[in-house]
């Protein structure tokens, strides 16, 4: 494991049984030896490496499934599947992050656990950009949204690319297209704000879970690492 990514180690080894990781593309979770694991993407590792060219492609994992959080969530798997569901890095990229947690829960054993993080915004290309609001999750939610609009995109390429914008409409038009391809971030939190909106959806979506590990991006440089047992 890369040493930026240590302070995951602790959360992976309360993991038993048979998982699923999503998104994991080229860093997946360095699991214990005694678990198994398949992997689930919004595309193939083929249409990763044309999307991707600047990774390596030995990195890359082999995906079983294909499952776009954003259209279909994870309807091909029946409830309680997986003794544990892993989510690094993702939902800040999903139409509807408050989905996204419901089917992670849904498709859980009781007891079982759930790995999420995402990444602080203090520590990344993000750090100039507003907050995401739970009352704008909300809304995704009570809507069903299932795209990510283009505003979240100029969003993004206001805070990550200011220079863009004395463009013309078509050209920044091309931008947002391309960032759009590479379903850059849509969501912006700190770990403060990402733990408020777990705490949050586990009450709007009623879920009985707790909390067994924790890493914040003020002690890790990097993102809100979080691992969840289900009741």
């Amino acid at each position: 494991m890369s040493t930026h990514l240590s302070h995951r180690q602790d959360g992976y080894n309360l993991l038993t049984g048979h998982g699923l990781e999503i998104g994991a593309f080229h860093q997946p979770a360095i699991i214990p030896a005694h678990c198994t694991i398949e992997y689930g993407d919004a595309q193939s590792k083929e249409v990763a490496i044309q999307s991707f060219p600047e990774l390596n492609i030995n990195d890359l994992v082999e995906v079983n499934y294909i499952c776009d959080l954003d259209k279909q969530g994870l309807s091909l798997f029946e409830a309680e599947r997986f003794d544990f569901v892993i989510l690094n890095h993702v939902i800040e990229h999903v139409a509807n992050p408050i989905n996204v947690v419901k089917e992670l829960f849904r498709v859980t054993k009781r007891t079982g656990y759930v790995i999420i993080s995402a990444p602080d915004k203090h520590f990344t290309f993000d750090k100039n950009r507003a907050l995401t609001s739970f009352a704008h999750l909300t809304e995704e939610y009570e809507n069903n949204v299932t795209v990510v609009t283009d505003e979240h995109y100029i969003d993004f390429l206001q805070g990550v690319h200011p220079e863009l914008f004395p463009l013309s409409p078509d050209k920044l038009q091309h931008h947002v297209n391309s960032v759009k391809k590479r379903r850059e971030h849509a969501h912006v939190w700190d770990s403060q704000r990402f733990s408020e909106l777990m705490q949050s959806a586990f009450e709007l979506l009623q879920l009985k879970t707790t909390c067994v590990f924790v890493s914040l991006g003020n002690d890790n440089q990097l993102e809100y690492f979080s691992v969840w047992k289900k009741s």
